[in-house]
């Protein structure tokens, strides 16, 4: 008897370990088999939002520019062409044919203006564009990590649904039988028709079961597409992550105080808050400006015709702000307020980044235990099911009980997959809570987006429409 134990929990534990594998038959078609690591990658190179937060990173890219254009002078030229007709008649004895004269008064200029001193504000703007461009990168970041942790989740919910499936459809096999046997022993008079009927809505459940967890497959077929882009083959088994994790929770909370793009990104949207309230204070201050022109015009008006002037001027400017109706300092208050609420929409964002560095550390410090528990029931829900069927042979138990041993076994079975799936997705869900869920930390094999790149690209640039990409 013990070594027909041995030999039951030895083939339970060895079902239990090969039901994650059962995904890897997903849509087999010969394809090569997709990692973890191939898919994350596919994620980061393909996947929509990420693209986008990029282009949002070249938009703030391009307000240093912008910024660095208030130390640059502002040239402009303009020109005018006139024609005049100037007919005069009785201006006395001494003019006796009335005086009729034409004209063609025309000239171009050149105007430069350049600020000297504006209160700082231009360079304050310089700055606050710098913090906006780091915030960006900090929410691309953000936004890496959240793709690659629903990349995960899509793909082992893929796995998890088509092991699901698996099983449900091999219980659907296995109550086709279940009937069949009782049925046959309806008719020879051993069991009951209520027998049959419990076996018939067993099977009537399983199917219904069954085609839920079809559903339930497609939708995660679908989302694995959105995120990752493309159609999953054949899947293999992923183990949770361990070397990448902190080892103890108060480490865990340090780093993601540090480190949490969120949280990083919040910090450069003070400093871009603080420097508003520079740029608003510097309305109140003088500004200084030169402005030099110079104009040649023919046929000017008054000078004989054919006549030319060139004019050349330079003029230093000094403009003292007095009073605009209140507006500035409404301004400048306005910014105080909301340096303010950045500081404290930080806080907030620090407090959420702790509650789930927190929760996610609860969550994967638990798994490794619902995942022992899970093989446990599976294995005595293997030998209770043998065991059911045996006394159901010799009268000792009936259908229904039968029945109930098999939907336990099935329910141990979904609540195995399911424990797996959910150790593998809480050790990234703690990785991306501390902040560090990268292509770095994974050691994915993909080329990193640098958005150092475009910045460089374009923080010295004095003209052009073009876009570095030929846009």
């Amino acid at each position: 008897m013990a070594c027909v134990m041995k030999s039951t929990m030895a083939r339970a534990w060895l079902q239990g370990a090969a039901i994650v594998a059962m995904a890897v038959a997903l849509l087999a078609t010969g394809a090569r088999a997709e990692t973890i690591g191939g898919a994350l990658a596919k994620a980061y190179l393909n996947n929509p939002d990420i693209n986008q937060q990029r282009a949002a990173v070249r938009v703030q890219d391009e307000n240093i520019p912008k910024a660095n254009a208030g130390y640059m002078p502002d040239v402009s030229a303009e020109g005018d062409a006139a024609m005049s007709n100037t007919l005069a008649s009785g201006l006395g004895a001494g003019y006796p044919n009335p005086l009729d004269v034409s004209s063609r008064p025309r000239g171009y200029g050149v105007t430069v203006t350049q600020n000297v001193w504006n209160g700082d504000r231009t360079g304050n703007s310089v700055r606050q564009a710098e913090s906006g461009v780091f915030g960006a990168r900090e929410q691309l970041r953000n936004t890496e990590q959240n793709v690659l942790l629903s990349a995960v989740g899509y793909y082992m919910d893929v796995m998890r649904d088509t092991a699901i499936l698996d099983l449900d459809r091999n219980n659907v096999e296995v109550l086709q039988e279940q009937l069949r046997q009782t049925q046959d022993r309806f008719n020879v008079g051993e069991v009951t028709r209520t027998d049959v009927a419990q076996a018939e809505a067993s099977l009537a459940g399983a199917r219904a079961t069954a085609l839920g967890a079809q559903s339930q497959l497609q939708a995660s077929l679908a989302n694995y597409r959105q995120a990752i882009g493309d159609d999953p083959k054949s899947l293999t088994p992923v183990a949770p992550l361990i070397r990448q994790l902190p080892k103890v929770l108060p480490e865990a909370i340090a780093i993601s105080q540090l480190e949490h793009p969120a949280i990083v990104a919040m910090l450069h949207g003070i400093d871009a808050a603080a420097l508003q309230v520079k740029i608003a204070e510097g309305a109140l201050y003088p500004t200084v400006g030169l402005t030099g022109q110079v104009t040649k015009r023919f046929d000017v008006s008054g000078d004989p015709v054919g006549s030319q002037a060139l004019t050349e001027s330079l003029m230093g400017q000094i403009t003292i702000p007095i009073w605009d109706g209140g507006a500035t300092y409404a301004g400048t208050r306005q910014a105080k307020e909301q340096l303010g609420q950045t500081e404290l929409q930080t806080d907030l964002q620090r407090d959420k980044v702790r509650a789930a560095v927190v929760a996610a550390w609860g969550a994967n410090s638990n798994s490794s235990g619902v995942l022992r528990a899970a093989r446990a029931e599976v294995q005595a829900a293997e030998v209770a099911l043998a065991g059911v069927r045996e006394e159901a042979k010799v009268g000792q138990r009936t259908t229904l009980d039968v029945l109930n041993a098999q939907q336990a076994l099935l329910n141990a079975r979904v609540q195995l997959v399911t424990a797996q799936h959910d150790s593998v997705v809480n050790s990234y869900s703690l990785l991306s809570a501390v902040g560090r869920l990268s292509i770095q930390t994974l050691g994915l094999a993909v080329p990193e987006y640098d958005p150092r790149v475009h910045f460089d690209q374009v923080k010295n640039k004095l003209w052009g429409v073009r876009t570095p990409d030929g846009k």
